[in-house]
């Protein structure tokens, strides 16, 4: 599985030179938003791109990298053909990268999360599917084909509807189970609720509610949804539940308290993901990289860490790793590639991602992601 990502570029220089060809998109991924909000429509745009109230807790996300500088050595003898693959709870993949759970991306693109699974098994990077998807299970299943693929959910009340989700996550596939524990209720999210917009109300994002034999024969799907959506009454006791039915490996994603993690450990969990929701849910949070090395110090040892939450070039993700993240999961940028340019908007997205990532790791002196630890930065 082992790639050098980072050869890329090489292919866009000869691209210039020989032929007058450009990339379509910018290579400079924390310029994309810009651009996606011309492609975008404003409802769009909105639910997309903007955060929990201020948005201060995006910004914290941001800010959180930027406080930390990556100290490049020489003359280590970095691998020409460097590796960077990994294994994270069982799934191989070609590069410490994941597509984070995306909802309701036919906002971004009709062809939705079929393209980003399409453009995720061409690079080897695992997909994460969400339950607020705009196509169902077993829909994204056949496009992914044989590339590994997880499966987020989010917890209903029905137990019912949430046992068949399982199930039929399994059944298509799906290895790993992520479920996402800081959306239990809707964040306030003033552009959205400015134009009053929230696209479960007409449906969009409820293919693997209104495909699931509990969830159908209902008089109103849209009320049986909102009614089951919220979930704030969840505890650390019924995690069993989880246990009883899926018996595969089990994230719980939306950790940025050290008590937290250790409770996750503690209950018998495989991984967390240190993650704010990219700044979606609580205004005035914890940057997410601010909360990961001591996260990863109080479980590292116990259980798989991950990470998402403002993540947004390779050198980001470097920092992520040098923290204490197995592996790192990406968003927004990938909605972006997605609204510009469908399935090949996000191959470039992950290619470009990929590569600046290999590159930054060579030129700081390393083969190999694992090399990375908190000695490979500086807290400014």
């Amino acid at each position: 599985m082992s790639r050098n990502f980072g050869d890329h570029q090489f292919g866009i220089y000869l691209a210039g030179m020989l032929e007058g060809r450009t990339p379509k998109l910018t290579t400079d991924l924390a310029r994309l938003e810009e651009r996606a909000r011309e492609a975008l429509s404003p409802e769009a745009f909105g639910y997309v791109v903007p955060s929990a109230g201020s948005g201060s807790t995006a910004r914290a996300n941001r800010e959180a990298f930027e406080r930390w500088r990556i100290v490049p050595r020489m003359l280590r003898g970095v691998a020409r053909q460097r590796d960077l693959s990994c294994e994270v709870l069982g799934t191989g993949m070609a590069a410490p990268v994941m597509v984070a759970p995306m909802g309701v991306q036919t906002l971004a693109h009709p062809d939705g999360e079929l393209a980003t699974v399409r453009a995720a098994a061409e690079l080897g990077v695992p997909y994460i599917h969400s339950t607020a998807a705009a196509h169902s299970f077993e829909q994204v299943a056949e496009a992914g084909g044989d590339a590994e693929r997880w499966y987020q959910l989010y917890w209903p009340t029905d137990q019912d509807v949430c046992v068949s989700f399982l199930h039929r996550a399994k059944a298509a596939g799906f290895s790993v189970l992520v479920v996402t524990l800081d959306t239990a209720l809707l964040g306030w999210r003033p552009a959205d609720l400015d134009r009053g917009f929230l696209p479960f109300l007409n449906g969009t994002g409820l293919a693997n509610y209104l495909t699931d034999p509990h969830f159908q024969g209902v008089d109103n799907p849209i009320l049986h949804w909102a009614q089951m959506f919220a979930n704030p009454g969840l505890t650390w006791e019924d995690l069993p539940f989880l246990r009883e039915h899926w018996d595969g490996p089990i994230v719980l994603k939306g950790i940025v308290s050290a008590e937290d993690a250790r409770l996750a450990a503690d209950h018998g969990m495989d991984g967390i993901v240190v993650s704010n929701h990219g700044g979606r849910q609580v205004d005035g949070g914890l940057g997410a990289l601010d909360a990961l090395p001591a996260i990863a110090e109080a479980v590292g040892d116990r259980l798989q860490v991950l990470f998402d939450s403002g993540v947004r070039t390779g050198a980001d993700v470097v920092k992520a790793l040098a923290l204490g993240a197995r592996a790192v999961l990406v968003g927004r940028p990938i909605l972006y590639g997605l609204a510009l340019d469908g399935q090949a908007g996000v191959e470039h997205v992950l290619r470009c991602l990929l590569g600046e990532l290999d590159v930054t790791l060579a030129l700081s002196g390393y083969s190999s992601p694992a090399e990375l630890g908190p000695g490979s930065l500086l807290a400014r």
